[in-house]
């Protein structure tokens, strides 16, 4: 028998998502794509006019008008298409608002241009004597911020014009991961045949039999090297897109650009790396420990996932996953698990994998609606995790939305992983804290552990990867599929050091990470876990006040930059403190499993 994916007709109805919440049917969705084709012309009617004030407040709240509608016309058709991504309708649909949102970014290019002409002075005033303009005070704050960056009218609208383009290469890599690869089928530790997925792959690396992980891994990574060529392709003229930009917008390096647009100092990321390095020997004791206990003569790739503690029970149904979290995040207060019941009821969630569906997971939504979360749930241990960790992220999402304008509705993405991250932290505490036994706490600790290499070292690793690539880049090189598995060897070596078999597969793991086509975004993976470790310490520690701190953190949504609306919560990024504070939990979790 072949245990394949089921098709999406096959899922109850009770484990899907519900967009009628976004729009009740197609037909409401093509209404208001067809609205909206005509309003955007009028965005033009604007230019060369905002010095009059009345012009400049009427031409803001116009744009944001579309740009909120046109949120919702983007995610739903795209969020659509991840049901099935073979799906030749709504393919046609996220084409379309792809295009879409081109069209307004073109038609609003001259306003920040124009509104950077006008002299400082007179915004400053505008903004402190007109009540009409007190909620853009951040908006141009973080606008004038930007004065050196923001190009000419039409400089601006070339641009804006290339948005198409300029997401090409992800969406292609998308399709060609997500709808056309196949890997195959493979047996699992009790002789099924099962069709190898994106979905399953983990769960089949956590199997005890090492011949399962081996032909899942090898199964996998078969497909990765078929395509070898194309994916570098792809990867290197992502880079090539982002070195573009970059000079467009008159940075010296890719890194700059990308952190300059989020306000975040290039400090930040060079003390990660820094602190990281000085705590691989720790990394590399647990991955002695590890292959120790395995009882393995050598550690390979396929051999990093599987829990090392016999006798634990570590399936997770889906329901006894929703009752878990509900329990864990109770420090969080009533209102907080009122609004997660109100999710778990109420169709946010995507819950099990189907043919053609996005893979991994992701919470996602538009102004005006409640988040969405996508989850390609196994019924494993590391699915309830990853659940806790996304409701996170919609609970975020949904505050801010509650609270904000639209226009600070939305959080940066150095802020993102905070709120997912306490979710995680609380989960493992309340499981450790209600372990019956010793293996309990054993494979919890482990788990923990899991926790920081996957997230603080790999995405850290992750990060050097990306600033190596768009190096060689800046400097004229090009990247070849042989260069790019070089590079990622190069950093397997540094952060498993001599303890993890380094094979031919593990170095084209580069072209399995989708987020490598969102440029330096990982990163954020690692300081996000780090002030959510001293975030979680706090709730705990303080109980409500340290709650309501937190509450307010998630409502402020982008009211402010993300290192400061952090430091108000009491945690400051822009040192190397929380890193390493993080990673000394990591140190006290490996010395305590070495016992």
């Amino acid at each position: 028998m072949v245990i394949s994916q089921k098709k999406r007709n096959e899922i109850d109805e009770q484990y899907k998502w519900s967009l009628t919440n976004l729009f009740e049917t197609d037909e409401k969705w093509s209404d208001e794509y067809e609205r909206l084709t005509v309003e955007i012309p009028k965005i033009y009617d604007f230019k060369g006019s905002l010095g009059n004030v009345d012009n400049l407040l009427k031409c803001l709240e116009t744009t944001n008008g579309i740009e909120e509608s046109m949120g919702r016309v983007y995610v739903y058709a795209n969020m659509k298409l991840h049901e099935d991504g073979g799906n030749s309708k709504y393919q046609g649909f996220a084409d379309k608002a792809e295009s879409l949102v081109v069209r307004v970014s073109e038609a609003t290019s001259f306003v920040e241009p124009e509104i950077l002409d006008m002299d400082e002075s007179f915004l400053r005033d505008l903004l402190d004597n007109d009540d009409r303009f007190v909620i853009y005070h951040h908006l141009f704050d973080n606008l004038l911020r930007m004065r050196a960056h923001v190009l000419s009218t039409e400089v601006e609208a070339i641009l804006a014009s290339a948005g198409d383009m300029s997401e090409a290469m992800d969406n292609v890599y998308s399709m060609l991961c997500d709808a056309d690869m196949k890997f195959g089928i493979v047996k699992d530790e009790n002789g099924n045949d099962v069709e190898l997925t994106h979905g399953r792959f983990l769960s089949l690396m956590e199997s005890p039999d090492r011949d399962v992980r081996r032909n899942a891994h090898n199964a996998m990574y078969e497909q990765y090297n078929r395509h070898k060529n194309s994916i570098s392709t792809m990867y290197s003229h992502s880079v090539k897109k982002d070195l573009f930009y970059a000079k467009a917008r008159r940075h010296p390096s890719c890194v700059d650009h990308s952190l300059f647009e989020r306000n975040i100092p290039k400090e930040v990321v060079n003390n990660l790396i820094k602190t990281v390095h000085e705590y691989l020997p720790h990394l590399h004791k647990y991955l002695k420990i590890r292959r120790e206990a395995l009882g393995l003569s050598d550690l390979q790739p396929y051999d990093l996932y599987v829990p090392f503690v016999n006798d634990v029970n570590s399936t997770v149904e889906y329901s006894k996953a929703k009752e878990t979290i509900t329990t864990a995040l109770a420090p969080l207060g009533g209102e907080y698990i009122n609004i997660l019941k109100d999710a778990y009821d109420r169709g946010w969630i995507d819950v099990y994998e189907n043919a053609g569906k996005h893979s991994g997971a992701y919470s996602w939504g538009a102004f005006g609606c409640h988040p969405f979360v996508l989850m390609n749930y196994d019924n494993t241990i590391n699915d309830m995790f990853t659940l806790a960790h996304e409701m996170g992220h919609a609970l975020h999402s949904y505050y801010a939305w509650e609270t904000q304008p639209y226009i600070y509705s939305g959080y940066s993405i150095f802020t993102a992983e905070v709120a997912s991250t306490v979710n995680e932290t609380l989960l493992i505490d309340h499981l450790m804290k209600n372990a019956v036994d010793e293996n309990q706490k054993k494979y919890l600790t482990n788990h923990f552990i899991e926790g920081f290499r996957g997230t603080v070292f790999r995405q850290t690793m992750f990060a050097e990867f990306e600033m190596k690539t768009h190096e060689l880049v800046e400097n004229g090189e090009a990247l070849t599929v042989d260069l790019l598995c070089e590079i990622y060897a190069e950093l397997l070596k540094k952060y498993y050091g001599s303890e993890v078999v380094i094979n031919d597969n593990i170095m084209m793991e580069w072209a399995r990470i989708p987020h490598f086509y969102n440029p330096f975004y990982v990163f954020q993976y690692a300081t996000g876990y780090s002030a959510a470790i001293a975030l979680s310490q706090k709730i705990l520690e303080k109980g409500e006040p340290a709650v309501k701190d937190y509450i307010d953190f998630l409502k402020s949504g982008g009211s402010g930059y993300s290192i400061d609306l952090l430091k108000k919560g009491g945690v400051d990024m822009s040192t190397p403190e929380p890193i390493r504070a993080a990673l000394d939990v990591f140190k006290g979790l490996v010395d305590q499993l070495a016992e």
